[in-house]
């Protein structure tokens, strides 16, 4: 234990300390069962996103400790700057881009990361897939309103949905949740296609999946291209127009990761040129995203508001490794936590 800590620990004898639970869009957390471990501190929780460096240090200035969830909220150095009382960030997952980390260690801020599990954002992306290709929400939104078996009023628009069996499941991401959805289109009889590292791709082929010659044959072949990259300096922006024009006009295009994997305006353009089928999208670029989305007004995109984690069992999860996170750091027994660059 270093100083540093042990003498958190002898303040936390006579002061509870302040911590606050951001973007907590539903008001679920304080329901599940791991929301007790804090029963020793004052905690705030934050139903509605701040908008500005000027409200988010308004908001967060008389706090001890932060939880965040996914990367709902970014923390760049401007913010961090702004709050000499901030010691401690509690992640649930990992640690993405959302938290300029040379400004938290400049400001002595300790960070920690929680733990994940893929199968949650797989099995949305499998719901998503599914979906789409039926034209379910299309059918069901439509039957609301009196029609029977109808996509779309508008003839050339009201099409038939696909089955998945023998078509291909094109995957850029062998990882966790990459596998998983593979896993998902064998079962349904897909031929799955990968794309990604020379080691995601030798992995792939070990598991008996084809695995692309290069990133043009990639798109040209995929019926479903789903991506499950990480964002960093090298993936941003991996996905082009150009890319999205050698998709078959059929194909569907999935993104349960991160918005950034696309080129700024590479999508939109896309869809405006009618030069892609269809979309599904769990990412977006602004979040929550805004009603006047012009992603919003294409019949052929199927967005949902951000689910990959938000699921029951997946909360008790990501909470429950952050709360006790929160209590070994505060106890002087800090684990998880990230190494700080210089």
């Amino acid at each position: 234990m270093t100083l540093f800590h042990y003498c958190f620990a002898l303040l936390l004898l006579r002061y509870p300390m302040k911590i606050a639970i951001l973007d907590d869009y539903q008001d679920r957390v304080r329901h599940l069962d791991c929301f007790k471990l804090l029963a020793d501190h004052d905690v705030r929780i934050f139903n509605h996103s701040a908008r500005g460096i000027g409200q988010l240090a308004i908001r967060l200035a008389s706090f001890d400790a932060l939880v965040l969830i996914c990367e709902r909220t970014n923390l760049p150095a401007a913010l961090l700057n702004k709050l000499p009382r901030l010691k401690f960030i509690a992640q649930t997952g990992k640690v993405s881009g959302h938290i300029d980390l040379v400004a938290a260690a400049a400001n002595g801020i300790t960070i920690v990361e929680g733990t994940s599990d893929p199968t949650a954002p797989a099995e949305l992306t499998w719901a998503l897939i599914m979906a789409s290709m039926r034209r379910i929400p299309d059918y069901t939104s439509n039957l609301r309103e009196g029609l029977w078996q109808t996509v779309s009023t508008v003839p050339e628009k009201n099409l038939l949905g696909r089955v998945l069996k023998d078509q291909t499941l094109g995957i850029w991401g062998y990882g966790k949740i990459g596998r998983l959805v593979a896993g998902f289109g064998k079962a349904f009889g897909m031929t799955v296609l990968v794309w990604g590292s020379s080691a995601s791709r030798a992995l792939a082929l070990e598991a008996g999946f084809e695995a692309a010659m290069s990133k043009e044959e990639f798109f040209a072949r995929a019926d479903v291209l789903s991506l499950h990259l990480r964002l960093s300096e090298t993936t941003r922006g991996c996905v082009t127009f150009a890319d999205l024009t050698a998709m078959k006009n059929s194909a569907l295009l999935v993104n349960t990761s991160r918005a950034e994997l696309l080129a700024t305006g590479a999508l939109q353009q896309a869809l405006a040129a009618g030069c892609i089928g269809s979309v599904a999208l769990d990412v977006f670029d602004t979040e929550p995203l805004p009603a006047t989305s012009p992603l919003l007004q294409y019949s052929n995109v199927l967005a949902s508001p951000h689910l990959g984690n938000v699921e029951e069992r997946s909360y008790e999860l990501h909470f429950c490794k952050a709360f006790q996170n929160i209590v070994d750091f505060f106890a002087g027994m800090p684990r998880n936590v990230l190494t700080l660059p210089v």
